[in-house]
């Protein structure tokens, strides 16, 4: 079963998406493939699974991610919120102890 996957490469020229051109070639599995220097655009069509798509096109020596709408599920991860006090704290008095506040 294909299916296609969309990478997001940074290729600054010519020279770099020939370098990706190259590396997907080579690879086996791949039906056709898209190279869009403009947008630092590849659209692999392939019955490979996406991660192995990624790390074959990275081998390339280009910057390689999914292209963000056609990333693969992945659990949302939240962040919490660093909480900040809402006035400055002060130093705490200094404490007598007990003896010496009863007979002073």
């Amino acid at each position: 079963m294909s299916q296609t996957v969309v990478l997001k490469v940074r290729m600054s020229c010519q020279g770099c998406a020939g370098a990706v051109r190259r590396v997907l070639e080579k690879m086996e599995g791949v039906e056709s493939f898209d190279i869009d220097l403009k947008e630092q655009k590849v659209t692999v069509k392939s019955d490979l699974q996406p991660d192995a798509v990624l790390q074959t096109v990275s081998k390339s020596g280009k910057q390689t991610a999914f292209w963000e709408a056609e990333a693969p599920a992945q659990p949302e991860v939240k962040l919490t919120e660093e909480v900040k006090p809402t006035e400055e704290v002060k130093p705490a008095e200094e404490v007598k102890p007990a003896e010496a506040v009863a007979t002073a």
